[in-house]
């Protein structure tokens, strides 16, 4: 039975091993702006480890496809070879890890590891190019699936908002990209399913917002608007970043 929803972001600097394990120095009079976003991250997986330890795994990638428990890869791409698995016995193999998975992949198995070791989980990976009404199609049949386990499921949300909000954003400044930003946050906010697949596929290219096809498959599980808790909303780096949880109100009985 499909129980809870955990959103967060996708960027490499959630694994400390990546930024060297030094604090920021634009951040010496205020808190590490990664730790920051880090803490919200993993206190949001926790909560979702309470809940389930099968999770499925929403994310984007060049193209469609299911990634396995079997799956095993690497942020060696990223600079460090921190190995990470979508479960405990993936590990354990001696095959080869895969730098080129999906960077959601990648972080997915980065918290499962360290927040939920016993945790198995399948990833879903959408094209980035994915049609509105595909998404909310596959969410919908991700749904049933679920639905029809007799055991609490969990998926988790790995995705990324606007990369265009400030002169040192990846994709520079983009003078749209605050107002769609806000409105990706208001509709993840308020668990608003119509908000989120009215999200326009060329538009949200253009201002590097990633993580569309993903929120859209999300919107696509839920019969009704969720119950929603958000933990962080916030673009340190220029980019848009949204952790929260989502849980089925008592309108989506299924």
């Amino acid at each position: 039975m499909f129980s809870i929803a955990a959103l967060v972001p996708s960027p490499p600097i959630l694994v400390p091993e990546l930024c060297g394990g030094v604090a920021d120095p634009a951040a010496i009079d205020r808190p590490d702006p990664r730790a920051v976003l880090r803490a919200a991250v993993l206190d949001a997986v926790h909560v979702l480890a309470a809940v389930t330890d099968r999770w499925t795994v929403l994310g984007v990638g060049a193209e469609n496809g299911v990634l396995g428990p079997e799956t095993v890869g690497t942020f060696r791409g990223f600079g460090v070879d921190v190995r990470v698995g979508l479960s405990a016995a993936a590990l354990t193999c001696s095959a080869g890890a895969d730098a080129r998975l999906p960077l959601s992949a990648l972080v997915a198995g980065w918290l499962r590891g360290r927040v939920a070791p016993e945790a198995v989980a399948e990833a879903h990976i959408m094209s980035a190019d994915a049609r509105p009404d595909r998404c909310a199609e596959l969410g919908t049949k991700l749904r049933a699936e679920l639905d029809a386990d007799d055991a609490p499921r969990g998926v988790l949300v790995v995705a990324d908002g606007a990369a265009t909000l400030s002169t040192k954003a990846p994709g520079y400044l983009d003078p749209r990209a605050e107002a769609v930003q806000n409105e990706l946050d208001r509709a993840l906010t308020a668990g608003d399913r119509a908000g989120i697949h009215a999200l326009d596929p060329a538009l949200c290219a253009e201002l590097g917002l990633s993580g569309r096809p993903a929120y859209q498959m999300l919107a696509g599980l839920f019969h009704a608007d969720p119950v929603v808790e958000t933990r962080y909303r916030d673009a340190p780096f220029g980019v848009g970043y949204h952790v929260s949880l989502w849980r089925p109100s008592v309108e989506d009985v299924p």
